[in-house]
């Protein structure tokens, strides 16, 4: 058979690309008149559980030769495309521009979204409580390093809840203004990610003063000023602060990977695969944390994390935190959460969501 040409192959993709833009189109006005119709009922625009029953639509029907996650990336800013015709939403994340946060951010919620940088996860949480951001973007916890013990401080002292989550690979560079890595003498960064890339610093710059900083960006933002300096961060920051890339992938895990939170001010609905997130005290008495997770094991409800923290209120009193499989609305989740107040001294519904795995 005789193969087709070039321009015939290349007609053909502009046929496609013709009926895609339709299709697109037709989307958004469905959108639309479905955004106006939450607007009247009062209902948020931005729905977890239907984003997610999307993507679950679009895996089963992917028959390639397009990834899963490829059309993910794809779907996700038609979504945001879709979404931003009613209103652009606010997300504000833990800047600046091009921390892992921010990265995630976007991940999320497309380019359609308007961003808002903080340079910190308390004024990100503070942002969506005064109503300046309809939802923000905190990183919980790293595969290597686990919790991020200033975001579980924070679901403490707020009202908001857990609306989402998602997962971003994080791969570390080396950058700095100078190539030549014998002569750096100060390394930037946050404090997780030094715990991330241990076995890399130890073996190659054992020497260098480690500083900690807000973010990964704030470290390039440093660096550019600074000579026998380098941070490390993601490599799309060296093109905005002209630095040099020294080092790629220094993590000490391949599988390197930081969970990120979407808060708000509300819960989202069944998805049909969901997770809940709590926190709870207790009193200090043998065998407690025992007869608090005794009524999980009873409702076969599988946990899938479990974290404390000092009260700050009370000097060894602590607060825990546990993320469990199901939605609080589930009739066994409910019963059981019903049952575990009963033994608490205080117990918080941090949210549920629609699990990001």
């Amino acid at each position: 058979m005789k193969p087709k040409k070039l321009s015939d192959m290349r007609k053909g993709i502009d046929r496609i690309d013709d009926r895609i833009v339709k299709l697109i189109n037709e989307r958004g006005k469905i959108s639309h008149a479905i955004g106006e119709s939450k607007k009247q009922k009062g209902q948020p625009l931005y729905s977890p559980d239907r984003e997610s029953l999307v993507y679950s639509k679009i895996a089963k029907r992917n028959s390639g030769p397009l990834k899963e996650e490829s059309l993910k990336s794809v779907y996700s800013e038609i979504m945001s495309a879709c979404l931003s015709l009613e209103k652009s939403l606010v997300v504000a994340y833990l800047g600046p521009e091009l921390t892992f946060t921010h990265q995630a951010a976007i991940r999320k919620f497309g380019s359609s979204m308007e961003y808002i940088s903080c340079d910190s996860i308390a004024n990100v949480f503070r942002e969506v409580e005064k109503g300046n951001a309809d939802y923000g973007v905190v990183p919980i916890e790293n595969s290597t390093e686990g919790a991020v013990n200033y975001t579980l401080d924070m679901f403490a002292k707020s009202s908001l809840k857990i609306c989402s989550e998602t997962f971003l690979p994080i791969r570390h560079s080396v950058l700095s203004k100078s190539s030549n890595v014998k002569s750096i003498k100060k390394i930037y960064s946050k404090a997780e990610v030094f715990g991330q890339c241990r076995s890399w610093i130890e073996k190659n710059l054992p020497g260098a003063k480690l500083h900690s900083v807000a973010s990964t960006s704030k470290a390039a933002q440093i660096v550019a000023k600074e000579s026998k300096a380098a941070c490390i961060a993601s490599e799309l920051v060296s093109k905005k602060y002209k630095l040099k890339v020294i080092a790629r992938a220094i993590e000490d895990s391949a599988t390197n990977v930081t969970r990120f939170l979407i808060i708000g001010d509300h819960i989202s609905k069944l998805s049909g695969k969901d997770k809940t997130s709590i926190m709870f005290s207790v009193k200090d008495r043998p065998g407690v944390l025992h007869d608090m997770l005794t009524p999980f094991k009873k409702a076969g409800i599988n946990l899938t994390k479990i974290e404390s923290r000092p009260s700050k209120k009370k000097a060894w009193k602590y607060y825990f935190f546990l993320d469990m499989e199901g939605h609080c609305q589930a009739p066994r989740v409910e019963k059981t959460l019903k049952d575990l107040k009963k033994k608490c001294h205080f117990l918080k519904i941090l949210g549920s969501y629609p699990s990001g795995r």
